[in-house]
C-alpha cells in the first residue's frame, strides 16, 4: 500500500509565518515547497516551476497533530450526552457490540473530513476495524496514527483474539507513507498484566506506539487500587510497562509520584479537556506539573461522542482557561505554550518531531493557510498571531490544508472527497446504531 506520488513545487507568497521553529518566530515571508517538503522559509524564495499562492491575507501555519480521537465515532455524535462517564460508556459499549467494518468506515471518511477542514494533518487514534480507519484516512489524505484496541480476549466483542488482530493490524501498514500502524491497550479496567506487557512486547517488535487510556475518572483509578494494591501508573510501572514510546489518554487523576513516573518513563500525556469536562470528570489534567517534570504533552479531542466536536482550535482555548481558572493564575499555559501542545509538541508525542510539527525546512509540508481576513483573526498584526490561534479563530479561518505538500483542503472544500457523498453515508450508517442506542 502506498500514497500518492509527490506533489508539484509550491511557493505560498508573502504570508505570515507561524514557524513554531526553535525561535517559534512569526515573520513575513514564503514557503517553497518541493517533493513534500520544505526547502525555504522565509523571504525571497525562488518561484521557478512552482504554483504560486498569493498568502498576503493568509498565515501559514504547521498542520494540528490531535493526540487522542475514535475518529470512527463520529456516527455517534450525541447518542450518549448529559452523562458521567460509566453511564456514557454503557450507552457507547452496547452500540459498539453493533458496529460494522463498513459503518465504522463511513464514520471515520466523515471524522476525518472534520479534522482536515479544521486544520488537523496528524491523528493518534484508538479503535477497532482499523483497516476502515486506515482506508479513510488514506482516501483523504490526513496522516494518520492508528491503534488497534487491545483488551483481554474474555472482554472483547471482536473476532479472533485482540493481540493477534492488532498484530496483523501491524504488518499490514507497516510500510505505508501516511498510516502508522500502532498498538492500543485500552485501560487497566479491561487489561490484565498478560494483555498489558503483550500490547509492550508486540510495540517494540514492530517499532511502534503504545497508547492507552489512563487515569480518566476517580472511579478507574480507586478500583485498580482496590484489586491491586497500586493506583494504575504505579501499578503500570512495577510490571514493566512504561517506555518511551508510550502515550497516555487524559491523565486527570494522579499523584505527585505518579507524574514522577510518567515523566521518568518519557511517557507522553494526550490532554483531553473538553471530553473530561463535559463528562465530569471532575478534576484537571495537571498539564503544569507534568512540563515542569519534562513530561511532553500534547492536545486530544477524544471523540465526538464526548467532546462533541473535533476542532483543535476550540480545544486550544478550553484547555488554556481550565488551567488558569483552575489555578486562579492567568499568567499559566500561555498563548504560545496551547499553539505548542497543539503542533510541535503533539509531533514530539509520536515521536516525529524531526518531521511535523513546525515549518522547517527539511520538514514534511503539513501546514494550513488561515484567513487573516476573516472576523476572528482581525487584528491581523503578527504580535497578535498567536494568540488569535489560542483564543479566537473559528475553523471558518481555516482555508486550506496540505498534507506531503499536497493539497487536501482547498478554498474550505475537501479536495480528494466529495462531502455530500460522505455525509450521506455517514448519515444512513448511522441509523441502525441510533436505534440501538437503548438497548
Amino acid at each position: 500500500m502506498t500514497g500518492p506520488g509527490p506533489a508539484a513545487p509550491l511557493v505560498v507568497s508573502d504570508a505570515l509565518l507561524v514557524t513554531q521553529d526553535g525561535g517559534r518566530r512569526v515573520l513575513r515571508g514564503d514557503l517553497r515547497v518541493e517533493n513534500g517538503r520544505f526547502v525555504h522559509v522565509g523571504p525571497g524564495a525562488p518561484r521557478a516551476g512552482a504554483e504560486v499562492i498569493d498568502g498576503h491575507r493568509l498565515a501559514a501555519i504547521p498542520g494540528f497533530v490531535n493526540a487522542h480521537t475514535h475518529i470512527a465515532m463520529s456516527l455517534l455524535r450525541g447518542i450518549a450526552d448529559d452523562r458521567e462517564l460509566a453511564g456514557f460508556l454503557e450507552t457507547l459499549f452496547r452500540v459498539d457490540a453493533r458496529r460494522t467494518e463498513p459503518d465504522v468506515e463511513a464514520g471515520a471518511r466523515a471524522g476525518v473530513a472534520e479534522l482536515l477542514l479544521g486544520g488537523t494533518t496528524s491523528f493518534l487514534d484508538l479503535y477497532y476495524f482499523e483497516d476502515a480507519i486506515a482506508r479513510a484516512a488514506e482516501s483523504l489524505g490526513i496522516r494518520g496514527f492508528l491503534g488497534w484496541a487491545v483488551v483481554d480476549a474474555d472482554k472483547t466483542t471482536q473476532s479472533g483474539r485482540p493481540l493477534e488482530n492488532a498484530r496483523r493490524f501491524l504488518e499490514r501498514w507497516r510500510s505505508h507513507p501516511t498510516i502508522t500502524p500502532l498498538v492500543a491497550p485500552q485501560g487497566v479496567y479491561v487489561c490484565d498484566q498478560d494483555t498489558w506487557l503483550g500490547a509492550r512486547e508486540l510495540a517494540m517488535r514492530y517499532g511502534t506506539l503504545c497508547h492507552f487510556h489512563l487515569s480518566e475518572t476517580r472511579r478507574e483509578v480507586h478500583e485498580h487500587e482496590a484489586k491491586t494494591g497500586r493506583r494504575p501508573a504505579v501499578w503500570l510501572e512495577e510490571i514493566g510497562f512504561f517506555g518511551p514510546r508510550s502515550v497516555a489518554a487524559h491523565a486527570v487523576w494522579l499523584t505527585g509520584q505518579e507524574i514522577d513516573i510518567l515523566a521518568r518513563h518519557g511517557v507522553g500525556i494526550a490532554h483531553c479537556p473538553s471530553s473530561n469536562l463535559k463528562l465530569a470528570s471532575g478534576g484537571v489534567c495537571p498539564v503544569v506539573e507534568l512540563r515542569d517534570a519534562g513530561a511532553v504533552v500534547g492536545l486530544g479531542t477524544d471523540s465526538v461522542a464526548s467532546n462533541n466536536s473535533l476542532s483543535m482550535l476550540r480545544e486550544m482555548h478550553l484547555a488554556g482557561l481550565v488551567q488558569k481558572n483552575q489555578r486562579w493564575d492567568a499568567a499559566v499555559l500561555p498563548a504560545q505554550q496551547l499553539l505548542d501542545l497543539a503542533t510541535i509538541d503533539g509531533a514530539r508525542l509520536l515521536g516525529r518531531e524531526s518531521e511535523i510539527g513546525s515549518l522547517e525546512a527539511g520538514k514534511k509540508a503539513d501546514f494550513s493557510l488561515v484567513r487573516l481576513d476573516h472576523p476572528t483573526m482581525v487584528p491581523a498584526r503578527p504580535e497578535a498571531i498567536v494568540s488569535h490561534l489560542a483564543y479566537a479563530a473559528s475553523d471558518e479561518a481555516v482555508d486550506s490544508v496540505f498534507v506531503d505538500g499536497g493539497p487536501v483542503v482547498r478554498g474550505r472544500r475537501l479536495v480528494r472527497g466529495d462531502w455530500d457523498e460522505i455525509r450521506a453515508r455517514a448519515e444512513a450508517a448511522a441509523e441502525p446504531l441510533w436505534a440501538a442506542r437503548k438497548g
